[in-house]
């Protein structure tokens, strides 16, 4: 009995430490490859999403495979045309406000240096420094050529996201072998509510879609009249790029933003701020007031929970964690109400109390 023990306890050790190690490898795994995770939850999100098109054609008598051949060539041709439409301007916009920054540098400080006409010292101290600036910006050029030196990151980029593509396409065109493994995950008793759980999620991802582009809508016909009021040439266009930069979180903001302030800042310094002020309201009134709201209509999430996974998501994961802000609210919304909220008990007086908290009642 006493020769045992120790035997025993070392065996119990032993597993003890084995399982130790192994959760913490696991750990150490699932962190350095958290950013591939949340690309492949994206994927599947997109993947979702694209298949319910698919299904829709799919009612009408398409083949599956043409179905997923037609959506996926008509959102090709879409970014191809917007590039198309968007890069050549870009392109000359960007080499005339290169060429006319100097004359920009020196207006500026003639203009800054008026209001100081009281005290000449310092305004001719403010247009020297605008000449140092003139002389300064031709070198410009030169040093976006600089840009050449991180070739190898993009490369690295554009190789992850032939990667990740290629896990959307695959996922739409041949969804049941992912589907047998998501079904393996949980007991024959639980899979119905797995299936539920999973339909409800595709919905409000749906949904999701859906406020999106009625949010992109909005904003691409604001900004078409502000920018034609403004005469900003290539209006229709920036308003395309907004009404897609929408499904952009954070990033999207700067897309649909910095090309027509580029436009009107080689026409016009005040006419750029001017279009610069208004996609700042624009992009404060949408993400804070607009789409929370049309996201909880078509979602049916609070727009509180859905603001709160945000900035908790995009705090931590960047970028990532704003795209996946919503898709997440709808999956963590999803599988409550199906693993969770059954088992929470029934409460008769539940509306009274919410409305005793509301109006302050002890009673």
């Amino acid at each position: 009995m006493q020769t045992g023990t120790p035997a025993s306890l070392y065996r119990a050790l032993t597993k003890a430490i084995a399982y130790g190690a192994g959760l913490v490898v696991l750990l150490w795994f699932l962190l350095e490859t958290v950013s591939a995770l949340l690309l492949l939850l994206l994927a599947m999100v997109l993947a979702i999403v694209i298949n319910s098109a698919v299904v829709w054609l799919e009612g009408k008598g398409m083949r599956r495979g043409w179905a997923c051949a037609a959506i996926f060539t008509t959102i090709l041709l879409v970014v191809g045309l917007l590039g198309w439409l968007i890069v050549p301007t870009i392109s000359e916009q960007v080499r005339l406000l290169i060429q006319n920054l100097p004359a920009y540098a020196d207006q500026l400080a003639r203009n800054v240096a008026s209001w100081f006409s009281d005290n000449p010292e310092l305004s001719k101290d403010i247009r020297q420094e605008g000449l140092q600036l003139s002389q300064w910006l031709p070198n410009i050029p030169d040093t976006l050529m600089r840009i050449g030196n991180y070739s190898l990151s993009i490369i690295s980029t554009i190789i992850i996201f032939i990667f990740f593509v290629s896990m959307v396409v695959y996922a739409v065109t041949n969804p049941r072998p992912l589907l047998e493994i998501y079904f393996s995950l949980f007991r024959p008793a639980k899979r119905d509510k797995a299936q539920r759980a999973l339909v409800n999620t595709s919905n409000m991802l749906v949904g999701w879609i859906r406020s999106d582009l009625i949010g992109g809508g909005i904003e691409a016909v604001t900004t078409t009249i502000f920018l034609t009021l403004m005469n900003v040439p290539g209006a229709f266009v920036w308003g395309a790029l907004t009404f897609f930069a929408e499904l952009i979180p954070r990033v999207g903001f700067y897309i649909m933003s910095i090309p027509p302030v580029l436009v009107a800042l080689s026409i016009d310094p005040m006419k750029a701020l001017w279009v610069g002020v208004y996609f700042i309201i624009l992009d404060e009134i949408m993400a804070d007031f607009v789409l929370p709201r049309l996201r909880a209509s078509t979602m049916h999430i609070h727009p509180v929970s859905i603001l709160f996974i945000f900035l908790a998501l995009s705090s931590v994961f960047g970028l990532l964690g704003a795209i996946m802000a919503a898709p997440v609210a709808a999956i963590i919304k999803a599988y409550y109400e199906e693993f969770w909220a059954p088992h929470a008990k029934e409460d008769s007086s539940l509306q009274q109390r919410i409305d005793n908290v509301i109006y302050r009642k002890d009673t």
